[in-house]
């Protein structure tokens, strides 16, 4: 990374999701203990889990700018700054194929579980008001997942029935595109983080999901070069090519080590310390920050942050 790049002055943070530290014991099950811990650490903001209620009231902070108020000031009292909420796990939810149900009830209300109709109401309905509580926060972008339909076919056997990923993407970009209306008149882009596990997995997916929101201008993307290495696409060129479109940085290493037993097929089936790759908060493996590749990015006077994440 360097740090005198003029892209890299318009940079800020670094700031942590904070769905990644967030528990039951202090500090990290309250929002003035986690900012103030943040703080301590170093960091200059943080990335908000709309969902987490330990450490904020989403139902409030879409209805209330007094109540984001307070939130804010709470974490500047501690020398933090709020640089985004994140709706990763309920924009999950907006689409999910039967084959994941199970695992994915999990993450949802328990009052939806086990009723998939209901489960996709309750997520939309969260991801809208994620919206409004972003711009009661004074924010412009919001992290989130795309969710998946077409995933379990990512491998093409069995031989997929023709049409079979265009009706997937369809369906997943007319669940989205209201959304995306709700996100225009509040005036915040949706960053999609292109996932591996999330039928936006890379720039073409990206593109064919963009195609069919008629272009929408808040379908934005969140940019992890991790998740690149770890399917072996050229992350600087990503960069290049949809500099126009990354509204949010997330920044981990990542390894990917194949051998003659295992790539990153095999991978996803082996314990955490078998396996063939792996992401980590950063530390200068393998991945270098690759905002200085393009000039024009970020596409924000201000910059975004950047976060980290580990997974």
């Amino acid at each position: 990374m360097n740090r005198e790049d003029p892209v890299m002055k318009t940079m800020k943070g670094p700031a942590p999701f904070l769905a990644q530290f967030a528990g039951d014991d202090a500090p990290f099950n309250s929002w003035d203990g986690i900012t103030s811990w943040a703080a301590d650490c170093g960091y200059k903001g943080v990335q908000v889990p709309s969902w987490d209620d330990r450490l904020f009231d989403l139902e409030k902070a879409a209805e209330s700018t007094d109540r984001c108020d307070e939130f804010k000031g709470t974490a500047a009292e501690n020398g933090i700054e709020v640089t985004e909420l994140s709706s990763h796990l309920q924009g999950q939810l907006v689409a999910v194929h039967p084959a994941h149900d199970t695992a994915f009830d999990g993450i949802a209300a328990e009052s939806v579980r086990g009723n998939p109709v209901a489960r996709q109401e309750w997520a939309v309905d969260q991801v809208r008001k994620a919206l409004p509580a972003s711009r009661n926060l004074g924010l412009t972008e919001q992290a989130a997942f795309s969710g998946a339909l077409a995933w379990p076919y990512i491998y093409p056997w069995p031989q997929r029935p023709a049409g079979l990923i265009e009706t997937a993407f369809d369906e997943l970009a007319s669940r989205r595109r209201p959304i995306l209306d709700h996100a225009e008149d509040c005036g915040v882009d949706i960053c999609f983080e292109i996932d591996p596990g999330e039928d936006l997995h890379d720039g073409i997916t990206y593109e064919m999901f963009l195609e069919r929101t008629g272009n929408h201008a808040r379908a934005c993307m969140l940019c992890d070069p991790s998740h690149y290495v770890l399917q072996c696409l050229d992350y600087l060129d990503n960069i290049d090519i949809y500099k126009d479109r990354i509204r949010m940085f997330h920044v981990k290493d990542a390894e990917f080590n194949p051998t003659g037993q295992q790539g990153f097929i095999r991978a996803i089936s082996l314990g955490s310390t078998a396996r063939a790759v792996s992401g980590h908060l950063a530390t200068g493996r393998w991945i270098s920050c690759p905002c200085s590749r393009s000039s024009r990015l970020p596409n924000s006077t201000a910059g975004p942050w950047w976060n980290g994440s580990a997974a």
